[in-house]
């Protein structure tokens, strides 16, 4: 085929966000449909971080639009250089802003992204409107492209901006919004920038939510631990350094979990990065400094001694945040380990030395937790992947494939399930684990009573990357770990289960995208010599429509379905349904899962009180 220069193409800016808009946002599914909307609000929170904005306002429009607006400064109007409105110009051109130079923002959150203009290429319409120099401006756009030239509609006292956009549905897999989604974004948004009003408007549901905290970060973690048995009152750190800001705070409870929410410039720290490096160095050497100084026989902690029971949030604000990683949200500036190192030191060792029965407290909980943790080592030695093929559970039915990247292990629920299963499946690269009925709830048993858990010691021999702190995702057997259970109540709370012990124990396994759960089939339909499998309610009741009377069968388990089957419906790469298991909200998750799985019975009756009119299915 002839290659010449007549062949190169050159794409403006916004045909290049609609020609590979994964690029820019990650993707066109449900995590990329909402970054659009993050975009539009972090532009509203960063003048917020300026001094210049204190209300926000999120609404979800019954036509499939969303709309933002602050009263900030409002975006710029005045013509450009470039011969075109500066507003224009930061709608239409990719890294177009005021936020390289640090003349107007110190700070920012959207740093993290490429701005407004690939909303707009990204929409199918989208409509701002500026309120600036004592006049209100409008223009729409289609497709990125300007439809109106910017218009004067009137004249106003205040100041701000009105952002509406609906997302193009020749781009994105679904153009609907998630209330839960939007909601608990925009809550944590209010804890990281404490006096900032956000309001929320779903007109879809007729839902309306405020969002507001005078106290930032500090009543953060009182709502992360509001269910759990807490060690003290909240230590909280505010302090800048140079052109840093850190403000953090600690609590420790009698738990056996932690809990680190790091954030740089708003941005969530999924894996990390410098700056909790340097708070966990930092508390380490203050616990072990005060430890030294106040008790006798002190026996020094180490930081996986410290980290059991700990919940922690961390935010740093820098002009030039710089990230890597999986997610691309690990912080990575060096300096910042340092500066959040001294800070946490000084200031826990100030704290412990003016609060010393919590001192000792919290001390006592660490020197407990690494007792415990010696007296585990044997039991975690049993567990840990050896080269040795006799350290696999007997009765893991492994996958002749020495590539893990291809290989898939199901963990199925009975001896019935796990048999079809093992006949069903491709023995090159698909291993099944049956588990005995419903494992150990984690969330109430200790990690001594986990481990010795018959079916959670075969989970992790067979993945073979450790557990817990020691996880290691690098040593993980299988690509693909699917969770494979009945399409039931009882199904469904043995799936529950394990996602709460892969939370709590494998969590990289969820971050690194290796967690699946199967979808089987909730009915087959026989119409003639026709047959069709079908995997839900609504979808059964289209089929039915379309060939009306059929012979309809309900599978109440997997066992029902003979290997072809089950291979044909669940576990045919070509044919099959996977739910990846993804974590859009920590917060969220630890939340929920303390508040589900959790010892406290009245704050579970309570949640699902609050939420029973949002169950849509429910076996009876």
């Amino acid at each position: 085929m002839e290659y010449s220069a007549e062949h190169i193409e050159v794409l403006s800016d916004l045909e290049a966000v609609r020609k590979r808009p994964g690029m820019y946002i990650g993707g066109i599914g449900i995590r990329g449909l909402h970054h659009l909307l993050w975009e539009v609000v972090d532009n509203s929170i960063d003048e917020a971080l300026a001094g210049h904005c204190n209300r926000i306002k999120v609404i979800l429009h019954e036509d499939g639009s969303a709309s933002v607006e602050d009263n900030g400064r409002g975006i710029p109007t005045e013509m450009h250089p470039l011969g075109k409105s500066a507003l224009e110009i930061v709608l239409t051109k990719l890294h177009a802003g005021g936020k390289f130079s640090k003349k107007a923002y110190k700070v920012s959150g959207g740093l993290h992204g490429v701005g407004i203009s690939v909303v707009n290429a990204l929409s199918e319409w989208l409509e701002v409107y500026v309120r600036r120099n004592g006049k209100i401006y409008f223009q729409r756009y289609e497709r990125g492209r300007p439809v109106t030239e910017l218009k004067i509609l009137g004249e106003t006292d205040e100041t701000g901006t009105l952002v509406r956009f609906k997302p193009d549905e020749e781009i994105f897999e679904t153009t609907e919004f998630r209330y839960d989604i939007v909601a608990h974004r925009l809550r944590e948004l209010a804890f990281l920038t404490k006096g900032v009003r956000i309001e929320f408007i779903d007109e879809r549901k007729n839902k309306r939510e405020v969002f507001y905290s005078e106290n930032g970060i500090l009543d953060y973690i009182k709502v992360l631990n509001k269910t759990k048995p807490k060690l003290h009152e909240p230590i909280y750190i505010q302090e800048g350094s140079n052109s840093t800001d850190v403000e953090i705070a600690i609590q420790f409870t009698d738990t056996d979990h932690e809990v680190v929410l790091a954030y740089a410039n708003n941005i969530h720290n999924d894996e990390g990065g410098t700056h909790v490096i340097g708070f966990r160095a930092g508390l380490t050497r203050a616990l072990n400094e005060y430890g030294k100084k106040k008790l006798k026989k002190y026996t020094p902690l180490s930081g996986l001694d410290i980290r059991e029971g700990l919940t922690t949030i961390i935010s740093v604000k820098l002009p030039e945040p710089q990230f890597e990683g999986q997610t691309k949200t690990k912080l990575s500036n060096s300096e910042v380990k340092s500066i959040v190192e001294s800070i946490v030191y000084r200031r826990v060792l100030e704290w412990l030395e003016e609060h010393p029965d919590d001192a000792n407290k919290i001390i006592e909980k660490c020197q407990t937790t690494r007792r415990a943790r010696e007296a585990a080592k044997r039991a975690r030695e049993l567990v840990k992947r050896k080269s040795d093929v006799a350290t696999l559970p007997g009765k893991l039915a492994d996958c002749s494939s020495r590539n893990p990247e291809e290989r898939e292990l199901f963990i199925v629920e009975g001896e019935s399930a796990g048999g079809s299963a093992k006949q069903a499946r491709d023995r090159r690269f698909q291993a099944i684990l049956p588990i005995r009925g419903k494992i150990i709830n984690v969330e109430k048993a200790g990690m001594v009573k986990v481990l010795k858990n018959q079916e959670v010691k075969a989970i992790i021999s067979a993945i073979g990357a450790g557990m817990g702190n020691e996880f290691d995702i690098n040593r993980i057997r299988y690509g693909k770990v699917i969770i494979m259970t009945d399409a039931d109540v009882d199904g469904a709370h043995i799936r529950t289960l394990l996602l709460t012990f892969f939370y709590r124990y494998m969590r990289p396994l969820i971050e690194y995208g290796h967690l699946y759960i199967a979808q089987p089939p909730l009915y087959r339909v026989k119409k003639g010599k026709k047959t069709y499998y079908v995997y839900s309610d609504a979808e059964l009741e289209d089929l039915m429509k379309r060939i009306g009377n059929a012979d309809v069968q309900r599978y109440k388990g997997l066992g029902e379905m003979n290997p072809e089957q089950l291979w044909e419906t669940t576990m045919n790469p070509q044919n099959r349904v996977l739910v990846k298991v993804a974590l859009e909200d920590a917060a969220m998750a630890e939340e929920l899962i303390t508040v589900l799985m959790g010892e406290d019975v009245e704050d579970r009756r309570r949640f699902i009180m609050e939420h029973s009119k949002e169950v849509r299915n429910l076996d009876v």
